[in-house]
């Protein structure tokens, strides 16, 4: 075994990096439970909101990286609380269309104010210059796993 071999075996970062997703993951979860957010709940919120507040379903599931069907029971969830409502497309009867409420929309400016508190926080003593070769190393270790699930 050569000495790259040796490093790339006991690197493991597959698993720090799981291992910190879950970390923040929890941290997230605490710090927004008392809006009355689940993971789901606030993350599907989130996306929706980068994506102009209204979209189809399936490009929310899809965006979210979810089967439909998994986001049906979060979308119920965050309609009954007034933060989404759904109508069906005017152009295609059998697409559903999510849209944000007044106030869904209130709700995430807290969002927004406390994931950007757990961000400063979780990031605190990094260097910029640190965060933007992380970014873009994860993008890279993204790009070849996408390459990789293609040629399977």
């Amino acid at each position: 075994m050569n000495s790259l071999e040796k490093i790339l075996l006991e690197y493991a970062p597959a698993e720090k990096l799981g291992r910190t997703f879950r970390l923040w993951r929890g941290v997230a979860d605490r710090y927004l439970k008392p809006l009355g957010l689940t993971h789901p709940r606030w993350t599907a919120l989130w996306k929706l909101a980068r994506m102009d507040g209204e979209v189809s379903q399936k490009r929310l599931a899809d965006a979210l990286e979810l089967e439909l069907p998994s986001l049906m029971r979060t979308l119920g969830q965050l309609e009954s609380q007034g933060l989404i409502e759904r109508k069906t497309c005017e152009t295609d009867r059998r697409a559903r269309i999510v849209m944000m409420t007044e106030a869904g929309q209130l709700l995430l400016s807290e969002i927004e104010q406390r994931i950007l508190l757990i961000r400063q926080s979780l990031l605190a003593g990094i260097p910029e210059d640190q965060l933007q070769l992380f970014e873009q190393l994860l993008m890279q270790i993204s790009s070849n796993a996408e390459q990789m699930e293609q040629s399977i």
